[in-house]
């Protein structure tokens, strides 16, 4: 099995691409869709870790593997500028995408299977461990229009986020005053809450 693994015969390619897929599936299918919701860039995705792997492990001979899979990193990194679409996020993910390929890719005659395994395992769970601490310390905001001033004096915090949490029936952790109208007797507020 080990000599298959690293040979260059398509055989070879594929056990290799059928590990590669294992881990797309797992941060694609199961970290990815789980923590962002996002259908629309599954299949980009998934086509962009195929593509680069057969590119990578058919160029192999030819030495061009590892740079032409940084190389293509370089060009989405240039989409990401170019349109709005991608978010950090999200370019964050093509580029664990293409590098779990570009590594799955490359036939290192010194790493036995277990070393891919490790490699590719450290890199999900190293996902899965960022995911779950951006969950518990991410927080939402709205912006809304309080009338209460009384409880934007300094002093009345604790106040203030009980009447928002009542009104709002969201749990609110902190507020940031954005603008006042004396006028109208209004306070523009953004009200922090966890999801």
């Amino acid at each position: 099995m080990e000599n298959l693994f690293h040979s260059q015969t398509i055989w070879g390619i594929l056990i290799r691409f059928a590990l590669n897929l294992i881990f797309l599936l797992i941060l694609i299918r199961v970290l990815y869709f789980r923590y962002s919701k996002k259908e629309k860039f599954l299949f980009t995705y998934f086509l962009i870790g195929i593509i680069v792997f057969f590119i990578c492990a058919l160029l192999k001979d030819v030495g061009m593997g590892l740079g032409l899979g940084f190389g293509l990193f370089a060009i989405f990194s240039i989409l990401r500028f170019r349109t709005r679409n991608f978010s950090v996020k999200d370019m964050a993910y093509i580029f664990t995408t293409i590098g779990i390929s570009v590594i799955n890719s490359m036939n290192m005659q010194d790493v036995p299977v277990i070393g891919y395994l490790i490699i590719n395992s450290i890199i999900v769970i190293s996902v899965f461990i960022l995911e779950e601490h951006l969950k518990k310390n991410m927080f939402r905001k709205y912006s809304i229009f309080y009338d209460n001033l009384d409880l934007l004096k300094p002093g009345n915090n604790h106040k203030l986020l009980k009447d928002l949490s009542s009104r709002t029936g969201l749990k609110v952790l902190w507020v940031k005053i954005r603008n006042m109208d004396l006028k109208r007797n209004v306070a523009e507020v953004e009200v922090y809450f966890k999801e």
